[in-house]
C-alpha cells in the first residue's frame, strides 16, 4: 500500500515534511533491548536505525547523515529488506523513515522484526498487512536470526515464535539474534562471523571465540551491530560512531 503522507496531514499539530537532515552526530546480526528502554536500534547492512524518546531516525552509509522524520510517537524501528520502518501505535501503521514513502495500517503496534509486525495481543502481520504466526501477549522485543527465524521476549522468557518453545525462561533484558538462532543478554552485544562485540564495562569490546576480551575502547551506554564492514554504535542521544573490527575507529567526514 502506498503511502501515508496523507493519512498523516489529517493528524493535528504535526508536520507532513521530513525533519532537517544533517550528519549523524560523531564523538548498532541485531541486539534489542526490551520494550522499557529508552533506546531501540536495528542495523542492517543498509545503514543503522533507532528510536530515542519516541523519535525515530536512520542513518545510510557511506555518509551515515541522520535522517529523523517527523512522525508521531514511535515505539520501534526495523529493517525489512532495503527500507527502514518505524512502528507508529498511535496511527496504527508502520511507515518508512527514509526513500520512497509507505505506509501499511496494522493496527496497535509494539515490536517489530525483520520479518513481522506484533501488535499488543501478539497477533502479527507482514510488512504487507498479510497474517503471519504470532504469540499470546505483547513482546516486550523482536528479531530474526540469520535463517530468518523470529524469537521474542515476553512475559520475561526467551520464546521462538514458529513454535512456541520457551529457550530461555528467565531472560535477560536484551535480546540478541544470532545466525542460527538468539538468546538474551544483560548487556547490548552483536555475534556474526567476525566474532563477538559488546557495549559493556564503560567499554567497546572485541571478544574471541572463547567469550575473552581482545580488544577494547572507552564507550558510553548504546546499543552496537554490525552494518558492512563497520561495527556501529549508537547513543540516546544520537551519537552514531563507527568502527573497523579491530576497533580502530572511522573519523568524522
Amino acid at each position: 500500500m502506498r503511502r501515508v503522507l496523507p493519512l498523516l496531514c489529517l493528524l493535528p499539530l504535526m508536520s507532513c515534511a521530513p525533519a532537517a537532515t544533517g550528519p549523524a552526530t560523531a564523538g548498532a546480526a541485531v541486539a534489542r533491548p526490551a520494550a522499557t528502554s529508552p533506546l531501540r536500534a536495528a542495523f542492517s547492512d543498509q545503514g543503522v536505525a533507532w528510536v530515542s524518546g519516541g523519535q525515530p531516525c536512520v542513518a545510510r552509509p557511506p555518509s551515515f547523515r541522520a535522517v529523523c522524520p517527523r512522525l508521531p510517537a514511535t515505539v520501534d524501528v526495523a529493517w525489512q529488506g532495503a527500507e527502514a520502518w518505524a512502528a507508529v501505535p498511535g496511527i496504527g501503521a508502520v511507515v518508512t523513515l527514509d526513500g520512497a514513502p509507505r505506509s501499511v495500517p496494522v493496527g496497535r503496534v509494539v515490536a517489530l522484526s525483520a520479518t513481522r509486525v506484533y501488535r499488543e495481543d501478539g497477533s502479527a502481520v507482514t510488512y504487507a498487512g498479510a497474517p503471519a504466526r504470532g504469540v499470546v501477549g505483547a513482546p516486550a522485543a523482536a528479531v530474526t536470526d540469520g535463517q530468518g527465524e523470529d524469537y521474542v521476549l515476553l512475559a520475561g522468557a526467551l520464546r521462538r515464535v514458529s513454535d512456541g518453545r520457551v529457550l530461555e525462561r528467565v531472560a535477560g533484558p536484551v535480546l540478541v539474534a544470532l545466525p542460527s538462532g538468539a538468546r538474551s543478554q544483560e548487556t547490548p552485544e552483536v555475534v556474526d562471523e567476525f566474532g563477538t562485540f559488546r557495549l559493556a564495562n564503560g567499554r567497546l569490546e572485541a571478544l574471541d571465540a572463547l567469550g575473552q576480551v581482545r580488544r577494547a575502547v572507552p564507550h558510553g551506554p548504546g546499543l552496537v551491530g554490525r552494518v558492512g564492514q563497520w561495527v556501529v554504535t549508537v547513543t540516546a542521544s544520537g551519537v552514531v560512531r563507527l568502527f573497523t573490527t579491530s576497533l580502530e575507529e572511522r573519523p568524522r567526514p
